[in-house]
């Protein structure tokens, strides 16, 4: 299945146990920060990712959240190994929705 998007259920609305477990762990990070970026990303985003970048997805969300905060801010540079599309497509989305 990777490479496909996995669509919600149209009668039910049911997005796929992993779709909801990332928007989950999005939602619920333990800094609130990281919450208001990642949740709102998670929502809009999740459902049309492929297989590729839910696996690119759900590395990302293994990185602690005062480090990833810094990412987002401009305070850290990115490592090397962490640069995907994925990421860049968050921090945009964090700089966004701190403007």
């Amino acid at each position: 299945m990777t490479g496909t998007a996995e669509a919600a259920n149209p009668v039910t609305g049911d997005l796929h146990p992993r779709r909801k477990k990332l928007r989950f762990r999005s939602w619920h990070r333990g800094m609130r920060e990281m919450d208001l970026i990642l949740g709102p990303f998670a929502d809009s985003t999740v459902d049309g990712l492929t297989g590729d970048e839910l696996d690119q997805y759900e590395r990302l969300l293994d990185i602690p959240d005062t480090e990833f905060f810094q990412y987002v801010t401009g305070e850290s540079p990115v490592p090397k190994t962490l640069e995907c599309p994925l990421l860049q497509r968050i921090l945009a989305f964090g700089r966004t929705a701190r403007s």
